[in-house]
């Protein structure tokens, strides 16, 4: 407990927003920085070129921000006529990449320290070089074998023709320089300048879409936020495309088929939990994409009574599979940190699907993200690829206010389709049932696959997963792998004598306050 705090899925990274706290900066200049860092360390979840979410507490009012990234103008429907869907790997996945955007913008409303001062940390790391974590050097193995074809790769990440190992020094000076260029320019060379070039003319060596144009038209935009009363506070998550919406809707039906704060493990309310996650999820995966294209206005799953008639579709005793609604019109990392002013931040970037597309721009040490695969080709669906949109975005940075309208508590769960329904689990144990930040962190998750396929951690109770079989749950307890398939939550709570962080111990990261 302490007057600030910061958590992070890399110890390094916490020390380096911990750093600019010690140096009179606010919880922005600490996330900036370790976000910074995390691009360094943690390559396998994040890059320069991936794209980044935040929700702010400002000391006064809630902001949200989205720094991700839209299709290039080539990307139509027929661009990808050939295919039966975006590719996961090389250019033709790659989105335009908006994490820069979103620590530039973030910097110049709240930042209060020099952006040199806050690169600085990672500049450290790249050009002197860092020791490999055991949970990264496992995902490095990875994604080294899915990716050393892809333009780039092996020069960057396999240096001596493999992946580092576990405790071994790492250095990129390429990366080094590149920060460099982005403090100095404000971020101008990444998406108007001499990193943007460079990143152009790779794209046009590989035949890929992506041009000037694309770089130099986007902007991270300042947007409000999304909400739902549950329990003791009020949930907030980022508008469409990323799918906090599922959270948001989940809570609200569970509310409304009767969940009550009993035990952390109480059976019924797990299956009630589970079963009105399959519905939110129903619902995004069929209407959710970039905000401006929604056929339905987001608010419009968070009606009262549209949350009601999706909780009648709730089985008590037995598990279901249920298809989406429609209202009535109307791979990544993340952290969390606050500073004794009062002002709080959830920060999330990622690269999406480990290190993203694999493809590396020769000699700058940008990872590009591989977000395209996040659209459908499918026909007529709200989430079609077209030129210049958002697709559908996995990462969500979280929020919780009090009933008064005061901050509670920033965090995330990284982990790609887990994280919305992860969201809903750290809200139920920490607002339903007063669980602190650590022991939420803890705590064995669960997943919804597809059907009533459910993903179990080890360390589940056998009599409670007894007990969702006995109710026509297909149940499958997955053994813990570098894949982190259960996520990794970041969190900070404010209370009344401070700020508690909570790191998950599924990741290599550390929580600090001072």
């Amino acid at each position: 407990m302490g007057r600030a705090a910061i958590a992070t899925s890399h110890h390094l990274a916490s020390i380096a927003g911990m750093d600019m706290l010690a140096k009179g900066g606010n919880a922005v200049d600490a996330a900036i920085a370790a976000a910074m860092v995390l691009t360094v360390v943690e390559p396998t979840g994040c890059g320069i070129g991936g794209d980044g979410f935040a929700i702010l507490w400002d000391g006064k009012e809630l902001h949200g921000l989205n720094g991700s990234g839209r299709s290039p103008a080539a990307w139509t429907p027929e661009y990808f006529k050939e295919l039966k869907a975006v590719p996961e790997r090389g250019w033709d996945s790659v989105t335009v990449p908006g994490v820069v955007s979103c620590w530039i913008t973030l910097w110049e409303r709240f930042g209060s320290l020099p952006l040199e001062t806050l690169a600085s940390p990672a500049i450290r790391h790249a050009r002197d070089g860092f020791l490999v974590t055991p949970t990264i050097a496992g995902l490095w193995a990875l994604g080294g074998q899915k990716l050393k074809s892809q333009p780039g790769f092996a020069e960057c990440f396999l240096q001596g023709g493999r992946a580092p190992r576990a405790g071994e020094l790492f250095r990129s000076p390429a990366h080094a320089a590149t920060l460099e260029a982005i403090a100095a320019t404000r971020g101008e060379a990444f998406y108007r300048g001499a990193l943007a070039e460079r990143i152009v003319a790779d794209a046009q060596a590989h035949g890929a879409a992506l041009s000037m144009a694309d770089l130099g038209e986007h902007r991270a935009e300042w947007v409000g936020t999304i909400s739902q009363r549950f329990a003791n506070g009020v949930v907030h998550e980022l508008p469409p495309a990323n799918q906090g919406l599922a959270t948001l809707i989940g809570l609200g039906i569970l509310e409304a088929a009767g969940w009550q704060p009993s035990s952390t493990d109480d059976p019924h309310q797990l299956h009630l939990a589970i079963e009105a996650t399959k519905l939110a999820l129903a619902d995004v995966y069929r209407h959710l994409t970039d905000v401006d294209a929604m056929r339905i206005a987001p608010e419009a799953f968070l009606d009262p009574a549209y949350l009601r008639e999706r909780a009648k579709l709730i089985d008590p005793d037995r598990a279901g599979d249920p298809g989406h609604g429609k209202p009535r019109p109307g791979g990544t990392v993340c952290l969390a940190a606050a500073d004794d002013s009062g002002m709080m931040v959830s920060f999330i970037q990622s690269n999406y699907k480990g290190f993203g597309s694999g493809v590396v721009v020769p000699d700058t040490g940008i990872a590009l993200q591989n977000r395209g695969v996040g659209f459908t080709l499918e026909p007529g669906h709200v989430n079609q690829v077209a030129p210049r949109k958002r697709p559908f975005h996995t990462i969500i940075p979280g929020f919780a206010m009090d009933l008064n309208g005061e901050p509670l508590m920033a965090f995330g769960l990284m982990g790609g389709p887990i994280q919305a329904q992860g969201h809903l689990q750290l809200a139920l144990r920490i607002l339903g049932y007063g669980q602190n930040p650590q022991a939420a962190a803890d705590a064995p998750r669960w997943r919804i696959d597809a059907g009533r396929r459910v993903g179990i951690e080890p360390g589940t109770d056998p009599a409670l997963i007894d007990y969702l079989r006995a109710r026509g749950h297909d149940i499958v307890s997955e053994e813990l792998d570098a894949t982190f398939s259960f996520g990794g939550a970041q969190i900070v709570l404010k209370t009344d004598g401070g700020y508690v962080a909570g790191s998950d111990p599924r990741k290599d990261g550390q929580a600090l306050a001072r």
